[in-house]
């Protein structure tokens, strides 16, 4: 086989953190307001900087 896999490890790895990330933020519904409060911004800042690793990586 010639195909490399190592430069798909990367890709994959964010892509499922981001995915874990989305469901940590929809799951936030279920969480006292005085936790979501504190959880959010941390997922949402944690997100944004996951999907920012993705768009390098596509460069």
């Amino acid at each position: 086989m010639g195909f490399d896999f190592e430069r798909v490890y990367p890709h994959h790895d964010l892509l499922i953190e981001v995915g874990q990330v989305e469901m940590a933020i929809e799951g936030l519904n279920t969480r006292e307001d005085s936790e979501r409060g504190m959880l959010q911004p941390g997922l949402e800042s944690r997100l944004q900087s996951l999907l920012e690793a993705l768009d390098h990586l596509a460069v």
